[in-house]
């Protein structure tokens, strides 16, 4: 035996006692000792809380759940674990395929994937299932999917400015969305478990688990097939003038109905991220104009009930220039004396500014504010704007002339449709409201819209009158006479506005409107359409007028309503 025999031997067993001695050192410290630190670790790295997203509710038009015009539309979050995916090889080539796949960066990809110091993150969201699927087939070590929902709308541009939109974090933007988001989407849910090392979930040790709330689902007072009218007749007057923008709206006169609303330009909801900000202004409601000649009706309504006027009151029109103190008001044709029936058929801005001053300041300024100007009438979309009616004290000597005329006061297209409707509707101002009703997901009614009168400025005596007078402006030598509907009488009244600019009026640049009602015996419907700035011809007369016919027509046949004839034979 050699002499370092012994030697070896010693050192061979003090070295393995010294490493049995330190296993049980180590065995007794992980068995005995608190760790607290190191358990709650590992307790967060297996534990998990999850949100459970909820449905969010459809929307439907007036005739129910055939007609859904906002839905959810499943798809997968792609995710990955960089923990798994940094020590995989050809990370770069992997990020190349899902690049390629999902139309992703190729180096943002391959910086998440690299990120070994954390255990979760997405690749992309909102992955159409079948795209996913191509991805899946990779079969790349550390991906997973998640399900997730993204709000769709099967007709895209359609009702865009009705509808609105929801951003990526499931909240309402804007429209409807917006406006009803705490009923459409519905309450989280929250589910609480462990996973194993790899991540997978352990079912068994499943805790608390509290499932969605579906949002509710809403019903519009919108009819799709009348807004398809108004969307169509905007689309061919904005072609043919050459117009910055164009917008309409169809109510129900005896309840405030909303039956159709729209604006151009337009944009697709489904991409509204990269639609410009001017096309998602809902004009509408947003948009606040000169009125022009369409004020004149609640002008001649407010004397009438007054009675500083009759229909046979004569005025002498100046020939068409009038001096009122050292200022000059003008009529687009010269006119000699006209009676008030006449001078709102022939749209005389002077006769109606002496009118006007037949009411004095308050006097115009009161019935001015309970036809529903200068504040909002609370339609139950986000956006509706107040328009502008300074108060009295501001007024200058000449204000009532211009102002009865639509020049220094501003409305909605809203606001001046329920001004016309308030004289179809026997004098009563009705609040406007574009949702029907709101149903949980069993059935609940949760919300349902009722007709609210919001003021009667005149009397049913007053309303019949005017009504008479304004069916008179469609007549074949009215301004009025190319919005006339064959089978039907149509009240109502054109606008030309020039748009304010820098120290005066612009002369090139107009607004031109016609609002108006129909049948004249019995109203049923009222129309307003508004274009901003056609060009060449910019008169309400040429512009509004016909698209205010493509529209009344084709909606109030479809409404089944009857005609003159029909009428007339009842009686």
């Amino acid at each position: 035996m050699s002499k370092q025999a012994p030697y070896r031997l010693y050192v061979s067993s003090s070295m393995l006692s010294l490493a049995v001695i330190g296993l049980g050192v180590r065995l007794a410290f992980l068995h005995l000792g608190s760790h607290e630190a190191t358990r709650a670790r590992i307790d967060r790295n297996r534990s998990y809380e999850r949100k459970i997203l909820a449905g969010r509710g459809a929307i439907h038009d007036r005739n129910g759940n055939g007609n859904v015009l906002a839905m959810n539309l499943g798809v997968k979050d792609v995710c990955i674990d960089p923990a798994v995916t940094a020590k995989g090889e050809g990370v770069v080539k992997t990020a190349c395929k899902l690049s390629e796949l999902l139309n992703v960066p190729t180096d943002e990809v391959a910086v998440r994937m690299k990120q070994s110091d954390r255990r979760f993150a997405y690749v992309k969201r909102f992955v159409p299932t079948d795209l996913a699927e191509e991805v899946g087939a990779l079969g790349i070590d550390g991906m997973f999917f998640r399900d997730a929902t993204i709000r769709h709308y099967p007709q895209k541009q359609f009702l865009c400015h009705v509808l609105g939109f929801v951003n990526h974090m499931g909240t309402g933007s804007a429209g409807v969305e917006q406006q009803l988001d705490r009923y459409l989407r519905g309450s989280p849910g929250i589910r609480e478990g462990r996973v194993n090392a790899k991540r997978e979930e352990l079912y068994i040790r499943r805790g608390l688990n509290v499932p969605a709330l579906e949002g509710a689902n809403v019903t519009l007072t919108i009819d799709q097939n009348i807004q398809y009218m108004v969307e169509k007749a905007l689309d061919d007057v904005m072609e043919e003038h050459r117009a910055e923008g164009a917008w309409a709206l169809v109510q129900r006169i005896s309840t405030g109905e909303i039956l159709a609303l729209a604006s151009r330009p337009g944009f697709d909801l489904n991409e509204f991220r990269h639609a410009p900000n001017f096309a998602k202004l809902n004009r509408a409601i947003g948009y606040v104009y000169e009125p022009g000649s369409t004020l004149k009706p609640a002008v001649f309504a407010a004397a009438l009930e007054e009675k500083t006027v009759t229909p046979d009151t004569m005025f002498n029109c100046e020939n068409g220039a009038w001096s009122y103190k050292r200022r000059i008001l003008r009529d687009y044709h010269p006119y000699s004396r006209l009676s008030v029936a006449d001078g709102l058929k022939k749209s005389s801005n002077i006769l109606t500014a002496k009118v006007a001053l037949t009411l004095g300041d308050e006097g115009l300024d009161r019935y001015l504010r309970a036809f529903g100007f200068g504040k909002k009438l609370g339609i139950d979309l986000p956006g509706e704007e107040h328009g502008i009616l300074h108060p009295v004290k501001r007024w200058s000597g000449i204000s009532s002339t211009r102002i009865a005329i639509g020049q220094g006061v501003a409305v909605t297209a809203l606001q001046m449709l329920g001004a016309v409707c308030a004289i179809a509707n026997d004098g009563f101002l009705m609040k406007p409201f574009i949702v029907r009703e709101v149903r949980s997901g069993t059935g609940e009614v949760m919300h349902r819209s009722e007709p609210e009168v919001v003021s009667r400025p005149i009397s049913i005596a007053t309303a019949q009158t005017m009504r008479r007078l304004m069916g008179r402006v469609t007549e074949s030598d009215g301004t009025g006479r190319r919005a006339r509907v064959e089978g039907y009488t149509v009240a109502g009244k054109t606008g030309t506005a020039q748009k304010p600019v820098a120290g005066g009026y612009s002369s090139s640049e107009h607004v031109a409107s016609f609002v108006g009602f129909l049948p004249v015996e019995q109203p049923e419907i009222g129309v307003i359409v508004v274009v901003d700035n056609p060009q060449p011809l910019h008169t309400g007369g040429r512009v509004a007028a016909p698209a205010f016919s493509k529209i009344a027509g084709p909606a109030i046949r479809y409404l089944n309503i009857p005609g003159t004839d029909s009428m007339v034979a009842r009686r």
